[in-house]
């Protein structure tokens, strides 16, 4: 079971909730340093808004509005205690009327991310499943920030390309990796 499926639970009256403790995946996933090819690269956690709106389950839904509205957001992450992500309240849920809670109106068990995970591939994900925004946690569950699409498209379109070490330029014939000179 995942930790925020764990706290989520406890949040639920539940006893006796234990969470996995894991090993070298953690590390990525907590976004510590890296060292290797991929070090330096922009990830999920890199350009993810760290100062982003949140609120509890038991916050009024209308207090949660005029908050987040006056932030300048549309999008508010619901946490625990422990920065734990819930739930998410999207323009659609803090566009409801009426006396409510956060907890009754949220997105529950919202995809989350992971810090290491490359820019470009959170673009091509976020347009693919036509997504403004992802929280991005650690293994634990652990709000991070959240990732706006447009942040990572700008991102991942000033990543430089990798170029394909086998390919051959069709004007030249040559690989890319060919320092030969070319007379003139």
């Amino acid at each position: 079971m995942s930790p925020r499926a764990a706290w989520r639970l406890e949040s639920l009256g539940f006893g006796q909730v234990f969470d996995y403790a894991a090993g070298k995946s953690d590390w990525l996933a907590a976004g510590l340093p890296t060292e290797g090819a991929a070090a330096g690269r922009p990830t999920a956690a890199t350009v993810a808004r760290r100062e982003v709106p949140t609120c509890r389950l038991e916050d009024s839904l209308r207090d949660v509005q005029e908050r987040v509205r006056a932030a300048g957001w549309d999008t508010c992450v619901v946490v625990n205690e422990a920065r734990i992500v819930m739930g998410l309240l999207r323009a659609e849920e803090l566009g409801r009327e009426g006396d409510a809670t956060v907890e009754s109106v949220m997105r529950p068990g919202p995809s989350t991310f992971r810090p290491h995970v490359a820019i470009d591939e959170m673009a091509k994900f976020m347009a693919t499943h036509d997504l403004p925004n992802v929280p991005v946690t650690t293994s634990a569950g652990e709000l991070i920030g959240l990732l706006i699409r447009e942040d990572a498209d700008r991102a991942a379109q000033r990543r430089p390309a990798r170029v394909d070490a086998g390919r051959r330029s069709a004007a030249t014939g040559r690989s890319p990796r060919d320092k030969r000179e070319t007379s003139a």
